[in-house]
């Protein structure tokens, strides 16, 4: 019988076995490879070394309706597959950065703080549409003082759209120059999507782009592989780009969520905020569930094609990791009533203004 633990042999083999014009030699008795040891004693499990590998592409459920994980699930996740650092990198904002440091450093896991911008928002985007318009660049800061300044270009943006739709283009992020390391982000990445809907030509006029703005030492090229049948195809163009425009490459995961098993949620999340069935949306959804934390063995496996690519994570990752401690500021003490803390008195005088507003509660 054919069956999957069969050990590899020809088709034409097989087919001579089959058919009779060939011998079928005798079949052998499993030999162990490592039989055990004289002493009775289990031998000790040989664990594979662990490849450094850094993940700077990741949403937390504080990318709302697109993350599925909370940020403490994907830094234990990071921490259990030995990652060297992990970047956190929500939708147009540092929403969850807070729990995100806190989780990591209970597990001493390096943090590395960024944000995956919208770029070029119609006036009144469709937040409903299966494929919500605007660009995407992936922005990490560079240390402390890079996290003040794309702090400062999150808020920016907000301010001058509406709610959830912040409004901005590369032109305005140029001020960030070297205190943010780019990368080319995901298939709505501005890169990406030229090279998908006009060709090479148009894509490596994007990476200049970038480049122009952000300076040549702080921009990467980023690749990642989810099983989609087109993936190594563009992947194998984007690498190619880089090497012509003498920028880096990184392998990320995009990673929407912890581990496989979150996938399920993901795809509620997407069908909640398309406000559609899961019939309907699901000609939009990933056939698989691959955008989850991998470790860097298994990186480095997809992306053997690419060499370089999963190092080069570890040393952006080295280059932009702090602690969140060192931007918290150093406000002095709130004075409050005796009795009382800050937060008490904060809620004593939230409901002393609400009662003023509403009238007493019911």
């Amino acid at each position: 019988m054919v069956g999957f633990t069969n050990a590899s042999m020809p088709w034409g083999e097989l087919e001579a076995r089959l058919s009779g014009r060939a011998p079928v030699a005798p079949r052998r008795e499993a030999v162990p490879d490592d039989p055990p040891a004289h002493s009775g004693r289990e031998r000790a499990r040989v664990r594979p070394p662990i490849v450094p590998y850094a993940e700077l592409h990741c949403h937390s459920h504080f990318s709302f309706l697109d993350g599925a994980s909370a940020p403490t699930e994907l830094a234990d996740e990071a921490d259990r597959l030995g990652l060297e650092a992990l970047a956190l990198t929500d939708h147009d904002g540092f929403y969850g950065v807070v729990r995100f440091a806190e989780a990591a450093r209970e597990v001493g896991l390096p943090t590395v703080f960024g944000a995956e911008v919208t770029l070029d928002l119609p006036a009144r985007p469709d937040p409903h549409a299966p494929d919500p318009p605007g660009g995407h660049l992936v922005l990490l800061a560079d240390g402390p003082d890079g996290y003040r300044s794309l702090s400062r270009a999150l808020s920016l943006a907000q301010l001058a759209g509406a709610k959830g739709t912040p409004r901005q283009s590369l032109t305005d992020l140029a001020d960030l120059g070297g205190d943010v390391v780019a990368l080319t982000g995901c298939r709505k990445g501005t890169v990406a999507s030229a090279l998908e809907a006009h060709g090479p030509a148009a894509a490596a006029r994007e990476l200049a782009r970038l480049v122009e703005l952000f300076g040549r030492d702080h921009v990467a090229v980023e690749l990642w592989d989810h099983g989609h049948p087109l993936d190594q195809h563009r992947n194998d163009a984007l690498a190619e780009l880089a090497v012509r425009a003498r920028v880096r490459v990184v392998a990320t995961n995009n990673v929407h969520y912890a581990t496989p098993r979150r996938q399920p949620l993901a795809t509620a999340l997407a069908a909640v905020r398309a406000r559609r069935s899961l019939d309907d949306i699901d000609g939009w959804l990933p056939a698989s569930a691959g955008a989850h934390l991998r470790s860097g063995a298994e990186q480095q496996r997809r992306f053997a094609r690419y060499p370089g690519a999963v190092e080069t994570t570890v040393e952006v990752a080295r280059r932009c990791a702090f602690d969140l401690a060192l931007v918290a500021p150093a406000l002095p003490p709130f004075p409050c009533p005796a009795g009382m803390d800050e937060m008490s008195y904060l809620r004593d005088l939230v409901t002393e203004g609400a009662t003023r507003r509403y009238g007493p509660r019911p």
